[in-house]
């Protein structure tokens, strides 16, 4: 898939509440917008955005995974925003298992699901990605999202494919449930 641009976010939060974090909670976002081969052409195969996704999840999970440092990366999330012309099955294509792998192997390894959200949508809108614990979906104090907003992307023939990467859970978590210290680490589940 042809890169347009690069765009990186990095959102890092002190205190919230008037409590100060430690350490603080760092959340990365990094799109890669691309031209959409499929835009006017109906296929029953999406074959080409799926193997065409690994190449650039390459490239932007380990931009992502760098821009997290010095921090080590405990949950994730993943999005994409195709542009009018295109299909949200285009969107949807480029976010499956392939994509996914590039992003557990730049976080050094996941159990858990990646969340994700995929809409068809015009430059300039938004889009919230949800985040889970990458090891086990029940750690409630990583259920987190980060918006993400593109200025001038994705034009009515491209895709945006944005990886998400945070450090820790909320701050000022509070909710209980499954802990970080009582991941199991088989499922993806606990």
């Amino acid at each position: 898939m042809k890169i347009r641009k690069i765009i990186s976010v990095i959102d890092e939060s002190h205190s919230e509440a008037g409590r100060n974090a430690s350490p603080p909670l760092r959340k990365v976002a990094v799109a890669a917008v691309c031209r959409n081969p499929r835009v006017g052409a109906y296929s029953d195969r999406l074959d080409d955005l799926i193997d065409g996704s690994v190449e650039v999840g390459l490239k932007i999970t380990k931009l992502a995974a760098e821009l997290m440092r010095p921090y080590p990366i405990e949950s994730y999330g993943k999005g994409a925003i195709v542009g009018l012309a295109g299909e949200l099955e285009h969107a949807e294509a480029v976010l499956i298992t392939p994509f996914g792998d590039t992003m557990r192997t730049s976080a050094g390894g996941g159990k858990a699901w990646i969340c994700h959200m995929a809409k068809r949508a015009a430059a300039g809108s938004i889009i919230d990605i949800p985040f889970a614990h990458k090891d086990a979906l029940t750690v409630r104090s990583h259920y987190d999202q980060m918006t993400v907003m593109l200025a001038d992307a994705p034009l009515p023939d491209e895709i945006a494919i944005i990886c998400c990467y945070a450090n820790r859970g909320r701050l000022n978590e509070r909710l209980g449930g499954h802990r970080v210290e009582d991941i199991i680490g088989k499922d993806g589940l606990r």
